[in-house]
């Protein structure tokens, strides 16, 4: 198939950009490529005549990207909760509305699958096991925007058009577009700087997890599905083993890495606490993970000990996004006549 990613260069993006070009597919990256273009250089190389990349805007773009088209991942989000909150009015115009225009062009240019990138995020605190058919009860922008961008994809179903939504999981694991603001992977971070992992108090909430491939396998897998079987659904994405509170998660973590456990507490106690059933993707899709939460510390741990990744400004996603803002303001308040010297 043809298939537009945007946020392609993303931290999910690159990665499934990667399997998809593996996979045989042909591959149109759309993304803002706030974080380089580099993160796909070697595919860029290794696929050039099946990889695209177009720097663009979902909230701007012209139609005509959705050109010979077979199926489109929307994965362009500003991420993370925290980052949602940096400006909640973008949040909504990029997470929720610029998504719903997406899904509304592809559907007039004759695209029949589309995958949205949602997340778990919008159960918010509840309870007990939920799943897709629990209520949402989204806390934060973020989650709201994915809830809104969720109810008005999936009203476009008919009969050529067959949108999927996927609730993720939180995710870790290795990505060329590396982020440690996520669980596993900061902790991971926290323990090779310091010795000690981070843990968000008061380390008894609970959260579902996924490895970064494993989520980037299960949008295809939802591509690759007869449309008529999952047209119009939502799927949780995830394993029932991988839900974790998430002071036994930091255990686990250091006992993945060899090393002696030892944490220290951070931030206000998390008001987000929820725990996931994933049987209906399990049933439907056959899909299982191929990962673990201990198979990502120890990869990670060990790229960071080789120099295959470092921490910087760049691997976390609000940190960049302010930075960006500040480096816009400053370069705005000094050039004259549109140019800097």
């Amino acid at each position: 198939m043809k298939v537009l990613v945007t946020g392609g260069g993303g931290y999910i993006g690159s990665v499934l950009t990667r399997l998809l070009l593996e996979r045989g597919h042909r591959v149109r990256c759309l993304d803002r490529f706030f974080f380089g273009k580099e993160v796909l250089e070697e595919e860029k190389e290794e696929y050039k005549d099946r990889l695209e990349l177009v720097q663009g805007d979902i909230r701007w773009v012209e139609p005509e990207v959705l050109e010979g088209v077979d199926a489109v991942m929307d994965l362009a989000a500003l991420s993370n909760d925290p980052t949602g909150e940096l400006d909640p009015q973008k949040t909504m115009d990029i997470n929720y509305r610029g998504r719903a225009r997406m899904a509304e062009m592809a559907k007039e240019y004759g695209v029949n699958r589309y995958i949205l990138a949602s997340s778990c995020s919008i159960y918010g605190f509840q309870e007990g096991i939920l799943d897709e058919n629990s209520p949402a009860r989204p806390l934060t922008t973020y989650a709201r925007a994915n809830y809104l961008a969720e109810r008005a994809v999936l009203s476009l179903l008919d009969e050529n058009f067959k949108p999927v939504a996927l609730r993720q999981a939180t995710v870790y694991g290795l990505s060329k577009r590396m982020r440690f603001d996520l669980a596993v992977n900061g902790m991971t971070l926290g323990f090779f700087k310091q010795g000690k992992i981070p843990i968000l108090r008061d380390g008894t909430q609970w959260r579902p997890f996924v490895h970064v491939r494993d989520t980037a396998k299960a949008f295809i897998m939802a591509m690759e599905a007869d449309p008529g079987l999952v047209g119009g659904q939502v799927f949780n994405v995830g394993a029932n083993e991988q839900n974790y509170q998430i002071y036994p998660l930091a255990e686990l973590v250091a006992e993945a890495t060899g090393l002696p456990f030892a944490f220290e507490w951070y931030g206000s106690p998390d008001h987000r606490s929820y725990r996931v059933s994933f049987d209906r993707i399990k049933q439907v899709l056959g899909y299982h993970p191929d990962y673990t939460p201990a198979d990502g510390a120890r990869e990670i741990y060990a790229a960071l000990k080789d120099g295959r990744v470092v921490d910087s400004t760049r691997t976390i996603t609000l940190q960049w996004y302010k930075h960006l803002l500040e480096t816009h303001k400053f370069i705005h308040d000094i050039e004259m006549n549109g140019v800097l010297l």
